[in-house]
């Protein structure tokens, strides 16, 4: 699917909804805070009482935590663990997930939602959108929205058939840093190590810092194509192979979809990302702006 693909504005939504093929639409509501100068949430985790006080008409509600990750497993494998594929299976085929179009939306600033889309998108989905701006654009444009609780739509026959996007481990991203580019998507105080956020500071040695916060404006919507691939060249994205990785794997989702807006090839994405590799004490942590 190609990056013009992966957005969907307010108003196409919205013809779509009304016309003969309307896609499944999922909230993926679970609030990321945001830094200085940015529109600001709060903290997770997932946030059903936003869902039930106003949400796109005919929306069901999505538990990132349930729903987009396994169990934590005691840290060992992150905070958020990629679901296995039956489990997957089994929460999309509840929410109602076909083959047909799907859009996902969150707050607006597109961070939960690009988890479930890059979810749907590993796991073998071929229609998946994400609402540019979000429930906060919808309402902006004068759209209604539904409260309470939107009935469950009859079951879907979504299958996952996992590895259609590129995904890393921690050995594979101590080697994509080495031999590529690794960017870290968080906020640069945390890649530099001076954010108490982390209980091991720093980041993976030789990792880039690229903060996916920059991939958005403070209304929550997207930059513009042009605007993301000129980010991205800067950062060294063109022409390489690119992994990407963040604190628990969702902003990293985030980053994975802003370099597929922005026409590039989608990066790997580190899963486990930084909770995941400070879990073992004896991988290496670098402190500072250099690359390590």
């Amino acid at each position: 699917m190609g990056g013009a693909n992966s957005l969907v504005g307010v108003d196409a939504l919205a013809a779509e909804l009304a016309g003969p093929r309307p896609p499944r639409l999922l909230d993926v509501r679970w609030p990321v805070p945001w830094p200085a100068g940015h529109v600001t949430a709060g903290p997770g985790p997932a946030d059903p009482a936003a869902y039930r006080a106003g949400h796109l008409p005919g929306a069901v509600f999505v538990d990132l935590d349930a729903d987009l990750a396994a169990p934590p497993a005691g840290g060992s494998r992150g905070r958020h663990p990629l679901p296995d594929a039956h489990a997957f299976t089994a929460a999309m085929r509840r929410l109602g997930v076909g083959a047909g179009p799907v859009v996902v939306y969150d707050d607006g600033p597109g961070f939960a939602a690009a988890r479930a889309w890059w979810c749907l998108r590993f796991f073998g989905h071929e229609d998946v959108r994400v609402l540019d701006g979000g429930i906060a654009a919808w309402r902006a444009a004068g759209r209604s929205t539904e409260t309470g609780e939107a009935p469950l739509p009859p079951p879907g026959d979504f299958t996952a058939d996992p590895g259609h996007l590129p995904m890393l481990d921690a050995r594979g991203a101590a080697a994509q840093a080495r031999l590529g580019l690794l960017l870290d998507a968080r906020v640069a105080e945390r890649y530099r190590g001076e954010s108490a956020a982390d209980p091991v500071r720093g980041h993976i040695p030789g990792a880039v810092s690229a903060p996916t916060f920059d991939s958005v404006g403070a209304d929550g919507q997207w930059h513009p194509p042009t605007f993301l691939r000129t980010r991205f060249a800067i950062l060294g994205a063109e022409g390489e192979e690119v992994g990407v990785y963040c604190g628990s794997g969702v902003t990293a989702a985030h980053a994975a979809l802003a370099m597929t807006v922005a026409g590039l090839p989608t990066p790997a994405v580190y899963v486990g990302s930084w909770s995941e590799w400070i879990a073992d004490a004896a991988r290496p942590v670098a402190i500072g702006s250099a690359r390590g």
